[in-house]
C-alpha cells in the first residue's frame, strides 16, 4: 500500500511540473498580462481655418506626449473643419504633417476630419486611425448623418458618403469609432432607424470606442438641460449595455459657452473614469486596463 501511495505521489508531482513547464511564455488572464492603452482626450476648438486647426492639433500632440499617452483622440472635423466644402490639398498636406509629427514621438492617432477619398471622389466625415509608426489603419465614416425629418430629407446626409461599420487593431486591442450622432441617433435629426452602432461594434469584438463629436449648441437652456443630458445618458447607457470603454471628445469652439456633450473616458459599467470640464480647451489622459 505504501509503495502504491509513493507511486501515486510521484505521478502527481511529475504531472504538476509538466503543466507548469507548458504554461511558461503563454499569455494568461492574470492582471500582469492585462492589456493597457493610455488614451489622450483632446477637447479642442474646431474652426473653418485649416491652418489654425493644424496648430491646435499639433499642440494637443505635444500635450499628449508629455502625459505619456499612446493614442490621441480629436473631435469631429478637427482638421478640415466641419464641412464638405473643403480644400482637399490643404487637408492632405496638414494630415501628412500631423501624422509625421505623431510618428516621430510614437503616438497613435484617432483623428477626426472630413476627407475626399481618391478611390471614389466622395467626401466622408471620418475618424482616421494611425498607429504609433504612422501606418494608416483605415477610417470610420459617419453613418447616422443628420438631416431634416421631412421628405425628402435635407442636410449633411446629402453631402457625405458612408461605408460599412468596421473595427481596427491597435496594439493588439480591437477598437472601433463612431462620430457624434452615430452614438445617440438624435430623433430630431436622424431620418433613418437607429441601428445601435455601439452594440454592433461590441458584437464585432470591439473593447474600446473612440467617439468624435462636434455638436451644435448655443448656450441656451435647451442646449444645457435637454441636449447635454441626452448625450451623456446615451454615452453611459450604451457603454454599460455593450460592456465597452468609450473615449469621447467634443469641439469646444466657441469657448465662452459649454460644449454640446461631455468629454472623457467612460468605463464598461457606464460610470465615468475621467471627465474634462465642460467648456474651453481641455485634455485628460487615462490608462485603460482591459482585464
Amino acid at each position: 500500500m505504501k509503495r502504491n501511495n509513493l507511486c501515486l505521489l510521484t505521478l502527481i508531482l511529475v504531472t504538476a511540473f509538466a503543466l507548469d513547464d507548458n504554461t511558461q511564455g503563454q499569455q494568461t488572464d492574470s492582471p500582469l498580462s492585462a492589456k493597457q492603452l493610455r488614451v489622450a482626450v483632446a477637447q479642442i476648438p474646431v474652426v473653418a481655418d485649416i491652418e489654425a486647426n493644424i496648430e491646435t492639433i499639433a499642440r494637443a500632440i505635444d500635450r499628449a506626449v508629455a502625459e505619456k499617452a499612446e493614442i490621441l483622440l480629436t473631435p469631429e472635423g478637427s482638421l478640415s473643419g466641419y464641412t464638405h466644402k473643403l480644400d482637399q490639398a490643404r487637408v492632405e498636406a496638414g494630415l501628412k504633417k500631423l501624422v509625421a509629427k505623431a510618428d516621430s514621438v510614437d503616438l497613435a492617432l484617432a483623428l477626426g476630419t472630413c476627407f475626399v477619398e481618391p478611390d471614389d471622389g466622395r467626401c466622408y466625415n471620418q475618424v482616421r486611425f494611425y498607429d504609433a509608426d504612422g501606418k494608416f489603419l483605415g477610417f470610420h465614416s459617419k453613418t447616422l448623418r443628420c438631416g431634416t425629418m421631412t421628405k425628402p430629407t435635407r442636410g449633411e446626409i446629402n453631402h457625405y458618403a458612408a461605408r460599412p461599420l468596421r473595427t481596427f487593431q491597435l496594439k493588439g486591442i480591437t477598437v472601433g469609432a463612431l462620430i457624434c450622432n452615430d452614438m445617440w441617433a438624435n430623433p430630431g435629426c436622424t431620418p433613418m432607424p437607429d441601428p445601435h452602432l455601439s452594440q454592433q461594434l461590441a458584437e464585432k469584438g470591439a473593447k474600446i470606442i473612440f467617439h468624435a463629436v462636434n455638436g451644435g449648441r448655443n448656450g441656451s437652456e435647451w442646449s444645457r438641460n435637454v441636449f447635454w443630458p441626452f448625450h451623456e445618458t446615451n454615452l453611459r447607457i450604451r457603454a454599460q449595455t455593450g460592456k465597452l470603454w468609450i473615449v469621447t471628445t467634443d469641439n469646444c469652439h466657441p469657448s465662452d459657452i459649454p460644449c454640446s456633450a461631455p468629454s472623457g473616458v467612460i468605463k464598461p459599467n457606464g460610470n465615468w473614469a475621467v471627465k474634462t470640464p465642460d467648456q474651453a480647451e481641455q485634455m485628460v489622459v487615462y490608462t485603460i486596463n482591459l482585464q
